[in-house]
C-alpha cells in the first residue's frame, strides 16, 4: 500500500520507535468482525448457531473476529437477512462499550450512518428508553433506516437534519450522547485503501473544523450529569486530543471522565496539543498493537446545565381499523396504545418522545406497514422486529434449504396451506413476509434486501 509521504513524515514524528511496528502493521490483512444482535438472541445460543470460526473480540461481548471472511462472507448468509449480527470492523465497537447505554436512557448518535454504533446502541437499550439516530445525508439515511429496521429496534427515531436543528429541539433531553464524529479517516488506510485519497482531499483542519462545528451544538441537548462519547478513526492529534482540548475550553461545564472498562488500548497524549494533563484518560487504538483498525475514544461528563421541559409528541387519533383487525386476526402481542398515523403509513412510536414539528423525519419508531383503502398491508420492519412466538400463522424454514434461498431471492413458493398472512421465519428467526393463497405463498420480502 502506498501511503502518503506527508501522512508518514508525521507519524515518524509522533511514534518514534514504535513507527517500523506501525508500517509493518501494513503488510497485515485488516481484522473483520461481526457483533451479535441480542434483541434477537443471546450470545451464548449466537455462539451455538454461528456457521462461523469465532474468536472474542475482548473489548466487546458481543463481538466477534470471523477467519476467513472473505471465503465464508457473512453479508451472504440467510441469518445475516434476519438481522442476527451486523458486520463490523472490531475497533469500532469501542465508542459504544465507552458510552454504555443503559435500558431506559435518552441516547443521540449524531453521525449515525450507516448504522453500525446506532444498531449497537439499540441492542443495548433492549426496547427501554427513546434512541435517536441522525445523520445529516438523505442518501446515508436510507442506509441507517435499513440497518436499524433488519435489527429489529422498536424505539428509535431516524432524522435527517443540521445538528443546530436538533439542538433547538431537543434541548437538555438526553442522557448520553455520541459523536463518532467525520474525520480524515487515517485509522482506516488498511481497511479500505480508498480512503487514502480522500485524506489527501480533505485536511486534518478542515475535518477538524467539522467536529467544532458538531459539537458546539451537543452541550445545549445534554442533561446535567448526563455523557458524551466523541470518537474518530483517526490519528491525528489535531482531530482528537487537540478537539477535546478545544471543548474543554469551550465548555468548562464538562470534564474527562476516566474510561475504566477497556484496558487493552493507548491512553491519550496531551503532550502532542499541549492539552491539559486529564487529556491522558482518552484512548487511542493502534493498529500495531491490537488486532484493529486505529481509533480515539473521549469520555466526557456535563456536571452543571439548564433543564428545561418539553413539549410531548400528540400521537394522531384516527382510524386504525384495519390495522387492529390485522393485529387481532393474526398477532399474539399488541401494539395498539403506541400508534400514529403519517398519510397511510402506520408507525410505533417510542415513549417519551417530545414534539419534531419542524423536523425532518426519515424514520418515526417503528414503521409498521400501510392502511390502504382499509386493508393493512405489514411492513418488513414489522416482521423483523417479532418473535416467531407473537405471529399466529408461521412458515419455518431451514437456512440450508433450498425454500429459504428461493425466499431471499423473491421468488414465489408453491405451497399449499391455510390462506392468508404468513410470518417467514428462517431457523425460528422472522425474515419477512408471505401471503398465501391456495396452492402457493405470494412473496413480500423487500425487492432492494433481497439476495443477488
Amino acid at each position: 500500500m502506498k501511503l502518503p509521504e506527508e501522512f508518514l513524515k508525521k507519524m515518524q514524528n509522533l511514534l518514534g520507535n514504535e513507527y517500523s511496528d506501525f508500517i509493518e502493521s501494513y503488510n497485515k490483512e485488516s481484522y473483520k468482525g461481526i457483533r451479535a444482535n441480542t434483541l434477537k438472541l443471546s450470545v451464548e445460543d449466537f455462539k451455538k448457531i454461528s456457521p462461523f470460526k469465532l474468536s472474542d473480540i475482548p473489548w466487546c461481548k458481543e463481538g466477534f473476529y470471523i477467519d476467513d471472511f472473505d471465503n465464508v462472507r457473512p453479508g451472504k448468509h440467510p441469518y445475516y437477512h434476519c438481522g442476527l449480527y451486523y458486520i463490523q470492523e472490531p475497533s469500532a465497537m469501542i465508542p459504544v462499550e465507552v458510552l454504555n447505554p443503559k435500558p431506559g436512557d435518552r441516547v443521540l448518535d449524531i453521525s449515525a450512518a450507516p448504522g453500525g454504533k446506532t444498531t449497537q446502541i439499540g441492542a443495548k437499550l433492549n426496547g427501554k428508553g427513546l434512541l435517536v439516530a441522525n445523520d445529516i445525508s438523505p442518501k446515508r439515511v436510507k442506509a441507517l433506516t435499513k440497518n436499524i429496521e433488519m435489527f429489529g429496534i422498536k424505539n428509535c427515531v431516524v432524522t435527517n437534519e443540521t445538528p443546530g436543528r436538533l439542538a433547538e429541539k431537543f434541548k437538555y433531553f438526553f442522557d448520553k450522547i455520541l459523536v463518532d464524529a467525520p474525520c480524515s479517516g487515517e485509522g482506516m488506510f488498511r481497511k479500505d485503501p480508498k480512503s487514502v485519497n480522500n485524506w489527501s482531499k480533505f485536511s486534518v483542519n478542515q475535518c477538524s473544523k467539522m467536529q467544532k462545528d458538531i459539537l458546539k451544538h451537543i452541550p445545549k441537548m445534554l442533561r446535567p450529569g448526563g455523557l458524551l462519547a466523541y470518537s474518530t478513526c483517526t490519528f491525528s492529534p489535531e482531530e482528537n486530543e487537540g478537539t477535546i482540548e478545544w471543548f474543554l475550553k469551550e465548555f468548562p461545564e464538562f470534564e474527562v471522565v476516566k474510561i475504566e472498562n477497556i484496558d487493552v488500548l493507548d491512553r491519550g497524549r496531551p503532550e502532542w496539543v499541549g492539552g491539559r494533563r486529564e487529556i491522558e484518560w482518552t484512548l487511542r487504538a493502534w493498529p500495531h498493537k491490537i488486532k484493529g483498525e486505529g481509533h480515539f475514544i473521549a469520555l466526557l461528563k456535563k456536571r452543571d446545565g439548564q433543564n428545561e421541559g418539553l413539549k410531548m409528541f400528540n400521537r394522531r387519533e384516527t382510524n386504525y381499523d384495519a390495522y387492529l383487525e390485522f393485529e387481532n386476526l393474526n398477532m399474539k402481542i399488541s401494539l395498539r396504545e403506541s400508534l400514529h398515523i403519517v398519510g397511510e403509513n402506520l408507525y410505533s412510536i417510542p415513549d417519551g418522545l417530545p414534539d419534531l414539528t419542524g423536523i425532518k423525519i426519515a424514520n418515526l419508531g417503528l414503521y409498521l406497514g400501510k392502511i390502504k383503502k382499509n386493508r393493512f398491508e405489514p411492513s418488513q420492519s414489522l416482521a423483523l422486529a417479532l418473535k416467531k412466538e407473537d405471529f399466529r400463522n408461521v412458515i419455518d424454514f431451514s437456512s440450508k434449504s433450498i425454500e429459504a434461498i428461493k425466499y431471499l431471492k423473491g421468488e414465489t413458493l408453491m405451497l399449499n396451506d391455510k390462506k392468508g398472512w404468513k410470518l417467514v421465519c428462517i431457523d425460528g428467526f422472522p425474515v419477512g413476509w408471505g401471503k398465501q393463497t391456495d396452492s402457493f405463498l405470494k412473496n413480500y420480502y423487500r425487492p432492494e434486501w433481497r439476495m443477488r
